[in-house]
């Protein structure tokens, strides 16, 4: 009893079936890795930075506000940009485009005589 028991000397597994279960594995794990991507894809991020703004500033939005946005980094991704200002009513975001995140938030206050720096497009939501 002092040798060690391995699991291959008491049930030997044929080296293609090991594969085959691989398989099957990667061909149950594609459709949900397609299906994080879309979910990822349609959910927009805040950073650490973005959300202490919004906090500071009473910025609170509502779900058709979050849907606008939305929908105007959806459209600013149509055309090829990487860093943008996305204006609706009286709150402005700074929003890379790519990973959907909010890098930053201001309210009307600021908006007025502010400079925005870094940004390769500007879209402004009715």
């Amino acid at each position: 009893m002092s040798e060690s028991m391995r699991i291959g000397h008491i049930l030997p597994v044929k080296a293609s079936l090991l594969q085959n279960q691989q398989k099957a594995q990667t061909a149950n794990t594609a459709p949900a890795s397609e299906f994080n991507k879309l979910l990822k894809a349609s959910e927009l991020n805040f950073s650490h930075h973005a959300e202490t703004r919004m906090k500071q500033r009473g910025i609170q939005l509502q779900p058709e506000a979050l849907s606008k946005i939305m929908d105007a980094v959806k459209e600013a991704e149509t055309k090829g940009a990487v860093d943008s200002l996305i204006v609706l009513k009286d709150v402005a975001m700074i929003v890379n485009v790519p990973s959907r995140t909010v890098v930053t938030a201001m309210d009307g206050t600021q908006l007025h005589s502010n400079v925005f720096t870094q940004i390769d497009s500007a879209v402004i939501i009715n």
